[in-house]
């Protein structure tokens, strides 16, 4: 008797373990609880919760290595592997314009910044337009060699009226328990890319790019996503320092509808204006952008996400300087994809020739417009009247030439463009108000004998000819019509460097 009663006693304290410990595994429950949101479970008291940090870099522009005016990203190489190895779920993305604009990497045609981030294990990154300068071609190849995605939700193939096959509209991770939704776009800059460079694309943007946008957020929703993403290749115009500081829904109206903010994207990393700010729309959602050229670091987003109750919060949102890490110890992964590509790279090195002094950008776009000329009235002028050369001349970081020995990877940084010398017509009435009396300060013009002898007495109605590149060419408004091009793998920095060679900067 004594016995049965010590079996039943030991089967009552069996249930009741079982009953105490129901929905646990060891000390680790399945499902958790926690009714009063406090981040821990109810039962076996342990963390609910996730925090994921995102680090997003735009408008990088193949700054990889160190250059007499800017940095390169050994340091912030070396920071961000510090970032990785502190947390499991640190997530770096790019919200475009990573390659184009330093010789290191229009040498490589951008291969190089892909492998580099390849080292970093990007998550995904977004196109930017300057990813299209060297044409759709080397998108896709840089496609093949990336580790992660190209996200881009919303170019679309011209032939097949379908998303282009080297993006995807977005991607989901897992952090921890938690799962992320990043979804990418490029923004309304079409008109930023020369028009042979990607005359098999065109961009959904507009009421268009955003019922894409919550089309792709509702979908994630439904698959599980916690937490969404959005980084596009378009941003705010001004920056702003300090806190994050309130902005309307008009002034952001121009990339982005606040509508997506109201439950379907949660964070917003931009690019495209080389802006430095931290924003927050009418729904508490975060807009970041870092400014460009490394000059101003990178975007940081810290969340926190209850695995349980499902809500989310950021609860870290900052701009990281370049000064936070510069002084920290280069990373060998530089040194070493320079010596991987240095064949290509090489080139560059070459010293053209000497400056005497200092040369600011409206200096060098004017001399560029004057080579224009002097170039395409060499090739045409026997054959047609040259009113013009020159046309809408843009320069890049860091936007002068400085003294002393000038290489032609100092050339690629300030002229990067592949844009082909042209013939065009255009009509008087054109010539005069796009050209001649233009308001825009970006046009540069160098006229020639004829030019000099006729720009005051232009018949609207008859036909001239000028000197422009493909860009200036191929913008609709310009009404130009080409007539003849010149050599294919001359531009602007190469007409430059042959000026340079020759003494003309000495």
């Amino acid at each position: 008797m004594k016995n049965f009663t010590k079996r039943c006693l030991a089967i009552v304290l069996i249930v009741c373990v079982l009953i105490c410990t129901a929905g646990c595994k060891g000390d680790i429950c399945s499902p958790h609880k926690d009714d009063n949101s406090n981040g821990v479970c109810d039962k076996c008291h342990q963390s609910v919760m996730e925090y994921v940090d995102f680090y997003n870099i735009n408008d990088l522009h193949g700054k990889l290595d160190d250059g007499q005016n800017h940095i390169g990203v050994d340091e912030l190489t070396t920071f961000l592997k510090a970032a990785r190895q502190s947390d499991q779920n640190a997530v770096f993305l790019s919200s475009g314009d990573m390659w184009q604009g330093q010789a290191e990497s229009n040498m490589t045609k951008g291969f190089i910044m892909t492998d580099w981030m390849n080292e970093l294990d990007f998550t995904a990154m977004t196109l930017g337009n300057h990813e299209f300068d060297w044409g759709e071609e080397y998108v896709k190849q840089n496609s093949d060699l990336a580790e992660f995605p190209f996200l881009a939700i919303n170019i679309y193939d011209r032939a097949t009226n379908k998303i282009v096959d080297y993006c995807k509209p977005s991607v989901m991770i897992d952090a921890g328990a938690a799962q992320i939704g990043i979804i990418g776009a490029i923004g309304d800059c079409y008109s930023s890319i020369a028009v042979d460079k990607c005359d098999e694309v065109y961009f959904k943007v507009g009421n268009d790019l955003t019922a894409l946008v919550l089309h792709e957020a509702n979908s994630l929703r439904q698959k599980g996503a916690d937490f969404i993403v959005y980084i596009i290749h378009d941003g705010h115009g001004r920056s702003s320092s300090g806190t994050a500081q309130q902005i309307s829904s008009s002034q952001i109206s121009s990339y982005y509808d606040t509508a997506l903010s109201d439950g379907y994207v949660d964070l917003v990393f931009e690019g495209h204006t080389h802006q430095g700010y931290l924003l927050k729309d009418e729904y508490g959602v975060y807009h970041m952008q870092n400014r460009g050229d490394n000059k101003g670091g990178i975007s940081h987003a810290e969340i926190s996400i209850n695995t349980v109750t499902g809500k989310t919060n950021v609860s870290v949102a900052e701009l990281i300087s370049t000064s936070h890490y510069q002084s920290l110890d280069d990373d060998p992964i530089v040194d070493q994809l320079l010596d991987k590509y240095s064949d290509q790279i090489e080139p560059a090195n070459e010293i053209l020739g000497t400056n005497s002094t200092r040369r600011n950008s409206g200096e060098l776009q004017q001399l560029i417009a004057q080579l224009y000329f002097e170039t395409g009235f060499k090739e045409w002028g026997d054959e047609y009247d040259i009113v013009l050369g020159g046309g809408f001349m843009s320069i890049r970081s860091p936007y002068y030439l400085p003294y002393g020995d000038v290489t032609y990877a100092d050339l690629q940084s300030l002229f990067p463009f592949d844009n082909q010398l042209t013939l065009c017509s255009v009509k008087g009435s054109e010539l005069k108000s796009k050209f001649i009396s233009t308001s825009n300060d970006r046009y540069y013009i160098h006229y020639g004998d004829y030019g000099n002898s006729i720009k005051e007495n232009i018949d609207p109605t008859k036909t001239y000819y000028i000197i422009v590149d493909t860009y200036t060419a191929d913008y609709k408004y310009n009404n130009l019509k080409i007539v003849k091009r010149y050599d294919e793998n001359i531009f602007a920095r190469d007409l430059l460097a042959n000026f340079i060679k020759s003494g003309g900067l000495s």
